[in-house]
């Protein structure tokens, strides 16, 4: 059972039941209590015209034994003020629910006038009261008995005091319509029940079978790894097309972080296999041969493979989503401080202040710095300016520049332009990518363009503080 609830479909099915199941017996108690009310005023209707009836015979003086009391088969006593029954329905066997529970008529007391069998001589006319009141009860007429609703009324006769009439009209159709409706309702009811579960659960079914799809899609590429696989986009516009397109947005994303990392960690180790081996070969060499010791080209190598290393680490950091330190610091100082001590490198840079990790900032000005310099033929100038809520740093040299083909694909990784292949002089094409991703982490962007003068010009945006 607890299998069972836990699919969604079965879940709709039951929640839907149960709603329609709630609406049904509310309205079915609206509809039966509304009957009900109905019928009970209709029979308090026809009891209060018949006791008008026989009021209005009373008031014109007819005698007690004169009142036409049998004509509807309904149940009617005349009490006078004494509760005294004076007159009543020929049948009436038993009665319950009126003034009294007596069925045979007596003499009304201190009558004058009247005989034994409490006929009484006709009076002047008298009033009839305008306020009817309704109860219920039951009576049994000529061995039947059933339940009424009686109506009780007041009439002034002169002569005969205060005489109360009560009428009734049978319940036996509000009882029947309503025990109708009821059984129309027990039978019905679950009937409506059973099709609203079966049209739900076909609707549920036909409604996520496309859900089934993307599942089992999921779990064949889970199992296959192969993330060049997509998921089926039913045609529709509802929400499971939209979860269909998000997901493969998911694995699009997903298989080209996968694809990056593959090529990334290729690069990397076709990179270090390089100083590594070249390192390696001198250490052999001066193992045999001591006086054959290169060791300013053994320090290079290790240089260079420490600050490769360094690169990766880097990288892999902001790969993993290290968010940087909130620490402010004055971008055009720290500019000022990393072209100190460079050749051919004019800086015009006014204080602005941003916020960030300051060693990756500082970072990326040295990877922009160094890479002017390799292209640079002469002169490289660097400015720092604020522009609306940026700090604007512009980094530009006198060489060749960079082609518009190339100027996204100089910051993608290991990437080195046909002119700085030579690793000597090219590095391992971390440097631009470097700055890139230390920029894109501070909310900031970096570009290359064509400087002014000729050359390129890397722009670096960071928001001010």
């Amino acid at each position: 059972m607890r299998r069972l609830l836990g699919s969604v479909r079965a879940r709709a099915t039951l929640g839907a039941t149960l709603v329609v199941a709630v609406a049904l017996v509310a309205a079915g108690v609206s509809v039966l209590l509304s009957l009900r009310s109905d019928l009970i005023d209709q029979a308090g209707t026809q009891a209060e015209r018949t006791a008008r009836n026989v009021a209005a015979g009373l008031a014109a003086g007819t005698a007690y034994a004169d009142l036409k009391l049998d004509d509807d088969e309904e149940p009617v006593q005349v009490v006078d003020d004494h509760g005294t029954l004076v007159a009543a329905s020929e049948d009436l066997q038993r009665i319950s629910g009126t003034g009294t529970g007596a069925v045979r008529p007596q003499a009304p007391r201190g009558s004058a006038g009247s005989d034994d069998e409490g006929d009484d001589p006709a009076s002047e006319p008298g009033e009839i009261a305008d306020e009817v009141t309704l109860t219920n009860g039951s009576a049994t007429i000529d061995g039947e008995s059933a339940d009424y609703r009686f109506a009780a009324l007041e009439v002034e006769v002169q002569g005969k005091g205060t005489l109360t009439v009560y009428a009734g009209a049978s319940l036996d159709a509000e009882q029947g319509a309503v025990g109708t409706a009821q059984t129309v309702m027990l039978i019905g009811f679950p009937l409506l029940l059973g099709v609203v579960a079966a049209v739900t659960w076909l609707v549920t079914r036909r409604a996520l079978r496309p859900v089934e799809g993307i599942r089992a899609e999921m779990a064949a590429i889970t199992a296959s790894e192969d993330l060049a696989r997509r998921v089926p986009v039913p045609d529709t516009h509802d929400e499971v097309a939209r979860l269909a397109r998000t997901t493969n947005e998911t694995l699009a994303a997903l298989e080209t972080s996968v694809e990056r990392q593959r090529r990334f960690v290729a690069d990397a180790s076709h990179e270090l296999r390089s100083p590594i081996a070249s390192l390696r070969t001198q250490l052999e060499v001066a193992a045999a041969h001591p006086e054959l010791l290169d060791l300013e080209g053994a320090v290079e190598d290790t240089v260079r493979l420490q600050r490769l290393a360094a690169d990766l680490l880097l990288l892999a950091r902001l790969d993993a989503g290290e968010r940087p330190q909130d620490t402010r610091f004055d971008l055009g100082a720290l500019v000022r401080q990393q072209a100190e001590g460079r050749t051919d490198v004019t800086v015009d840079a006014e204080g602005v202040t941003v916020a960030g990790a300051r060693g990756q900032v500082e970072r990326l000005l040295t990877n922009l710095l160094d890479n002017a310099q390799r292209h640079a033929r002469a002169q490289v100038s660097v400015a720092v300016r604020r522009d609306g809520p940026h700090a604007v740093v512009e980094v530009a040299d006198d060489g060749d520049g960079v082609p518009p083909a190339d100027r996204e694909r100089v910051f993608e990784r290991f990437v080195r332009l046909d002119e700085a292949r030579a690793r000597d002089d090219g590095g391992a094409g971390l440097g631009l990518a470097i700055a890139r991703d230390v920029a894109v982490r501070h909310g900031g962007t970096l570009t290359v363009r064509d400087a002014p003068a000729g050359g390129a010009l890397f722009e670096l945006r960071l928001p001010v503080v």
